[in-house]
């Protein structure tokens, strides 16, 4: 088999390459606030989170540059509905269920059910939108990756933890 410039291991690194380009460029005017600023820890699981879905989705070029524009509109729309729905559970733990009205009790199980809904309705416009760049293969490897990246986080902390590994 006759080798080229571009074998599979440098078209990955290449493509891995790309992406992180294009997702770091994404972020600039966040980053641009900070400079100084080490990576914090969010940023560092985010990296790590990326690097992860690249390689388990293994894009295309042209699929990364498709995709990871999407793939940051979606997180960012459940990061902010997620985070409307902490302040929400904050303020229930802070007063107590058992001091809370029955009325009011009722309008918070509506709302767990009413945040269910708008979560799962982020899911399927994201969905659609995941099809559009990404071949459904694809598209079912990010939803497997999230959730394998999901797994290997907390077996990370785990080990942190438990002592298991150095600390960088």
């Amino acid at each position: 088999m006759k080798k080229t410039f571009f074998s599979d291991i440098r078209k990955k690194v290449f493509v891995t390459g790309i992406i992180m380009t294009l997702f770091a460029a994404s972020f600039t005017p966040l980053k641009a606030q900070n400079d100084t600023a080490p990576q914090s820890k969010k940023q560092k699981v985010e990296t790590m989170k990326i690097a992860f879905i690249s390689q388990k989705l293994d894009l295309t070029t042209q699929e990364a540059q498709a995709f990871w524009p999407v793939y940051n509109n979606y997180e960012s729309d459940l990061k902010i509905l997620r985070k409307n729905h902490r302040q929400d559970m904050r303020q229930v733990k802070e007063t107590g269920v058992d001091n809370m009205s029955d009325k009011d009790v009722e309008a918070l199980v509506d709302n767990e059910i009413i945040y269910h809904q708008k979560e799962l309705d982020v899911e399927k416009e994201y969905l659609a939108k995941f099809k559009a760049v990404l071949p459904i293969k694809k598209v079912a490897k990010l939803y497997a990756a999230e959730e394998q990246f999901k797994v290997y986080l907390i077996n990370q902390l785990k080990n942190r933890r438990d002592g298991n590994t150095h600390r960088n």
